[in-house]
């Protein structure tokens, strides 16, 4: 090693000499450079109005930046005493041969790289450094918004998707087409980025496999009314970034042989499903319940209220589509049309809006004991 240091101390003494070289060469040349005109840049105005911030370039937020737990190789050609391989800190910090503790945290892979280069310049004339992201440290991220179970997860792969998937997946009510990712940076500054997931799939193209880093946050938000027009949702709900199951519940009269007990249950289906996939999972008895007047009721989020979608079951299943609706998450289906005149005049009844979807549940709960005598025109 003391070897090493010899050469690295002659050839900074050889460095030096060429840097004398160079001022001189550059002193001679001043007179040349000074008979050749160069153009002004154009100066903005002062006192320009103020703009929004607008999100960072894609490469900016594209941009790996290293914090502990990651793990790096750098590589120093023909010093391989200066090669050596470490992990960050819980500061992040490397220990790195000649030149002792050197902070990486926050810093992209290739500023990591001009650092180490800064600091083995001073024992190596323009040292050859590569550095290599060998091992990525955990990722966690918080999923907030339009999905089944918001919260803070760890991450095995750290992309976009992975994190939708993670949290359960986009609700009905999930607007894919403006999905933002947050980021906080060390210096205290903030990366955001907005993603389009819903043009992908209408176009057929490739999902973005947008990568995430520890601290992300994902914001989904919700589709606004104006939008739902432009916005197919049953497209959504058969994709991967759909939550995979659905739970609806059927209240159902015809349960019994004489269609006079009713049963109010959950069942879960793939996301995606229609009204017949749910009767057949029921077991809805075709030859008891009033099969071409059931109800689909539907919370409407931004009413509070509960909407009403007749379905003609003998329709559908004679080849109608329109009449084999796609479901949603929380629809509950009646059966029964004596029922169903007990039911539309219960909902009359109510003044006031159901205040969020788990009264809107615990109303049509209720009616299993009290069928027979809640409802009375």
């Amino acid at each position: 090693m003391s070897g090493l240091v010899g050469r690295a101390a002659a050839a900074g003494k050889l460095g030096l000499w060429s840097g004398l070289g160079a001022v001189w060469v550059v002193w001679v040349a001043l007179p040349t450079l000074a008979q050749t005109p160069v153009p002004l840049k154009p100066t903005s105005p002062p006192d320009l109005p103020l703009r929004p911030l607008s999100p960072a370039p894609t490469g900016d937020f594209d941009a790996y930046r290293l914090g502990p737990g990651d793990s790096i190789f750098v590589g120093v050609q023909r010093f391989p005493d200066l090669s050596f391989p470490a992990t960050l800190d819980i500061q992040g910090n490397v220990v790195v041969p000649l030149a002792g503790t050197a902070n990486l945290a926050g810093l992209t892979l290739d500023q990591a790289r001009d650092r180490l280069f800064s600091l083995y310049n001073q024992y190596v004339v323009n040292p050859d450094v590569s550095l290599i992201l060998t091992a990525q440290r955990p990722v966690e991220v918080t999923v907030v918004g339009e999905v089944p179970r918001p919260g803070l997860y760890p991450l095995q792969a750290p992309q976009l998707s992975v994190a939708l998937l993670t949290a359960g997946g986009s609700t009905t009510l999930a607007d894919l087409r403006m999905v933002q990712v947050d980021r906080s940076l060390k210096d205290g500054s903030r990366l955001s980025q907005t993603v389009d997931l819903f043009t992908p799939l209408v176009q057929g193209d490739p999902i973005p496999q947008v990568q995430l880093q520890d601290g992300d946050v994902i914001t989904v938000p919700r589709l606004t009314p104006e939008d739902v027009g432009s916005y197919d949702r049953d497209l959504v709900a058969t994709s991967t970034l759909a939550r995979p199951e659905i739970t609806v519940r059927v209240l159902n009269r015809a349960a019994g042989a004489r269609g006079g007990e009713a049963r109010f249950g959950a069942i879960n289906l793939p996301n995606g499903s229609r009204f017949l996939d749910a009767l057949a999972v029921a077991g809805v008895n075709p030859d008891v319940a009033a099969y071409h007047r059931i109800a689909v009721l539907r919370f409407n989020p931004e009413t509070g209220s509960a909407d009403t979608l007749m379905v003609d079951a003998t329709a559908a299943v004679n080849g109608d589509l329109s009449q084999n609706v796609p479901l949603q998450e929380n629809d509950i289906l009646v059966v029964d049309r004596n029922l169903m005149a007990r039911v539309s005049y219960a909902l009359n009844t109510f003044t006031q809006p159901f205040r969020d979807v788990l009264g809107f549940l615990l109303f049509f709960d209720s009616l299993t004991n009290s069928a027979e005598s809640l409802f009375r025109p």
